[in-house]
């Protein structure tokens, strides 16, 4: 931010009293000398933890605030959201804040140029202020959800942290190859309430998917379910199919189709139906015997599909 813009800042209009063109006028003092120990001229950005970044941040929610920002007749400032949180009372020297809007502050938020707040986990991009709202809510840099269903985990990280994290913590079984053959076996199949029996990591491709199979209420029927995930975002999990598999007695049913990211949380997987889903009578009729008792073997694998020379695509398995 050239410093320059600090200096021509426009204030307030003729409409404000004098109480608050002071105010102002302080206010602005202030960021003035905050911008320029934070960036001297030529500089391409601000970075975070700058004089300037820690003017802007909110400090309630220390979220970057946003017009219109709030300040109390002391000079202290707070985002809208947080204001209405308060009770209309400075959470810094306790003040009432009335109605008085920063706009120096809103100023320098209009110059500034800053880099995305997950820089520091890849992400190069600088953006001015206010396009930093809609961009770090779809970073593809911003850190992962933990996968894992059994508990409200909420651990975050990037995919190899998440690996071990599931490993180490939720004593995941892990698994090589892109087929899998699992046998999933339940002493009392009316017992469903929401049950999540077990996710299972796979390694192929150089990528990990998680395997979820549960049980669960669906209006008043119980129901089983499989589906895959894939950990890491949506366009590279668009590169890979699977199909999981059920049967038994010259019976089986078949779902093919592409892992959804981590991304989308594992409630919104499983209300979606997207994976294959087992009905009570046809998960017991595929377990046999006097279907007292549950066991299904699940089968499938993952592929990735490749273009050949000719525009056909083939499946490439792992090796």
């Amino acid at each position: 931010m050239d410093v320059d813009s600090v200096e021509c800042l426009s204030l307030p209009d003729a409409a404000m009293d004098a109480d608050d063109v002071g105010l102002a006028i302080h206010t602005h003092g202030a960021l003035l000398a905050a911008s320029r120990a934070a960036c001297p001229k030529g500089a391409a950005g601000v970075a975070p933890g700058s004089s300037v970044h820690e003017l802007l941040e909110c400090p309630v929610c220390t979220n970057s605030m946003y017009p219109p920002i709030h300040q109390c007749q002391n000079g202290h400032t707070l985002c809208s959201t947080c204001k209405a949180r308060v009770h209309n009372r400075c959470p810094t020297c306790r003040q009432e804040l009335g109605d008085i809007r920063c706009l120096a502050l809103e100023k320098v938020a209009e110059s500034l140029e800053l880099p995305c707040k997950y820089y520091s986990l890849g992400c190069p991009e600088i953006f001015p202020y206010y396009s930093k709202i809609k961009h770090e809510p779809q970073c593809s840099f911003r850190p992962y959800n933990c996968p894992y269903a059994g508990s409200e985990c909420s651990v975050t990280g990037d995919i190899p942290y998440l690996v071990d994290h599931l490993r180490d913590d939720h004593k995941v079984d892990m698994h090589s190859g892109c087929t899998f053959n699992h046998r999933y076996v339940k002493s009392n199949p009316r017992e469903v309430e929401n049950a999540t029996w077990m996710l299972t990591v796979f390694h192929c491709f150089g990528q990990y998917f998680c395997l979820h199979f549960e049980a669960f209420q669906l209006g008043m029927a119980p129901v089983y379910m499989a589906f895959l995930r894939f950990m890491g975002d949506e366009n590279e999990a668009k590169n890979y199919s699977y199909s999981l598999e059920v049967g038994a007695n010259g019976r089986k049913m078949v779902w093919e189709g592409t892992p959804r990211s981590i991304r989308d949380s594992h409630r919104k997987v499983r209300d979606s139906h997207d994976g294959l889903l087992i009905q009570r009578n046809m998960a017991l009729f595929f377990s046999g015997g006097d279907r007292k008792e549950l066991k299904l073997r699940i089968t499938g694998r993952i592929w990735k599909e490749q273009q050949t020379p000719d525009g056909a695509c083939v499946p490439i398995l792992c090796s």
